[in-house]
């Protein structure tokens, strides 16, 4: 072979390269991961990973093709990346069968109800499309509403508590205004029944509860700017963003210490096409492990700085830790969920003195929002568990994919920075129960 017919296949095979990786990157970036935002009771998912359904924890990322059911006590809530959320009740499936994003970035949502009921609460931005079916019925939202849909064997309906809702199916399609609702016969081809109002679930004072939470600690009051709202809420009322002299704007949550690290509870879950992702255990722990980075600051421990919007890391970034810090590591090749559970730890002298309320039954993590200040309930199991973990941990190998099992340590050299104070605990705030 000529060193011309070479050079010129080794161009060809250079350009194809280029053109496979280019779709590859551009195929990725058309997919899209929500978050099980709540979970109570008896939840699991199926990751799409062809073990089939598993114990379901708060903070699973939700990719397309996973699937999401209750047992008879379970309760669960999905959030979207603009805070539109989905919730189940007990007994109740649904299937995630398309999440992905169009050719102009809008994103486009499609979710079966296989059985049982559950609240939608969407509020979908400009040419974003949310799709949810139920038996033969589908409804397709591009403008804010708020309703509940029902599936047994027999029959779906559907009660509208906010905005107007488009229902399509076999017998054609009817608009079902606020405050109506519509009843679908299975079994007569859809045949539907329309009232002028609807009948009250013992679950609707629940999905209240939820969303009250959500709305008393919206994405906007954080001050941050970002084109993503989901986990903001539980920012906003589980810690504080203040200015870092030669920082600027980061978070951190209540009752920390300088023990503490960010990786201290949750887990590792392997998804197809992924790999392992790590999930935090912590109330909060959505948006920090996500986007932005997490960095050790001197006088303040462990922060989180917002940004790097424009890419989700499956695996959080960190700059500057310290030399000794609390490092989870993955089996290297299994696929297995891997747990992680050390306790928080806390300052003694930012741990609030005060007489905590708690109410029996409830759970910092995944309890019902809304019966009960759960932050006091997180500032109490933190006292509780104070016991400082310090770990050192050379970096494990990488795997065959070429990722690298444990949190990526961006280098970077230190900040100037002023001294500083650590800022006091702020009051604990709680939300009333409704009546």
């Amino acid at each position: 072979m000529s060193i011309a017919n070479a050079g010129k296949r080794l161009l060809v095979w250079a350009v194809l390269t280029g053109v496979l990786l280019v779709t590859g990157a551009s195929a990725e970036s058309k997919a899209r991961i929500v978050r099980l935002s709540e979970v109570q009771g008896d939840v699991q998912m199926d990751r799409d990973t062809g073990g089939g359904f598993e114990k379901a924890f708060l903070n699973l990322p939700v990719i397309e093709g996973a699937k999401l059911k209750t047992g008879d006590d379970g309760r669960a809530e999905v959030e979207f990346e603009d805070g539109s959320v989905l919730r189940i009740v007990p007994n109740s499936e649904l299937d995630f069968t398309r999440l992905a994003l169009g050719d102009d970035g809008q994103k486009l949502s499609m979710v079966e109800l296989v059985q049982g009921t559950a609240y939608a609460n969407i509020s979908p931005k400009k040419g974003d499309q949310f799709t949810l079916n139920f038996g033969r019925e589908s409804v397709t939202l591009t403008e804010s509403t708020h309703f509940r849909a029902s599936l047994t064997k027999n029959d779906a309906s559907l009660a509208v508590f906010q905005g107007d809702v488009q229902v399509a199916g076999p017998s054609g399609e009817v608009e079902i205004g606020k405050k109506h609702s519509a009843t679908f016969d299975l079994a007569n081809n859809g045949n539907y029944t329309l009232a002028k109002n609807y009948d009250v679930d013992p679950y609707d004072k629940w999905d209240q509860q939820q969303t009250e939470y959500h709305n008393r600690y919206p994405a906007s009051a954080s001050g941050v700017s970002s084109p993503y709202a989901y986990g903001m809420s539980d920012l906003n009322y589980y810690g504080n963003y203040f200015n870092v002299p030669g920082y600027g704007m980061l978070w951190q949550p209540y009752f920390t210490g300088m023990g503490w690290s960010p990786f201290q509870d949750g887990g590792w879950a392997w998804y197809p096409g992924y790999g392992y992702m790590w999930v935090s255990a912590y109330p909060w722990g959505w948006m920090p492990y996500r986007y932005g980075n997490w960095m050790f600051v001197p006088s303040y421990g462990w922060l989180w700085q917002p940004g790097y919007w424009n890419t989700w890391y499956p695996i959080p970034r960190v700059v500057n830790p310290p030399v000794r810090t609390v490092v989870p590591v993955p089996p290297v090749r299994s696929r297995a969920t891997v747990m992680v559970g050390r306790g928080l730890t806390v300052n003694p002298v930012a741990a609030p003195p005060r007489r905590l309320t708690i109410t029996p039954g409830l759970a910092g993590l995944g309890v019902p929002r809304g019966t009960v200040s759960h932050l006091d309930r997180y500032a109490k199991q933190a006292v509780k568990s104070s016991r400082p973990v310090v770990v050192t941990t050379a970096p494990p190998p990488t795997t065959s994919g070429g990722w690298s099992p444990m949190p990526s340590m961006v280098s970077a050299p230190p900040v100037p920075m002023a001294p500083a104070t650590r800022p006091s605990a702020p009051p604990v705030r709680s939300i009333k129960p409704h009546n």
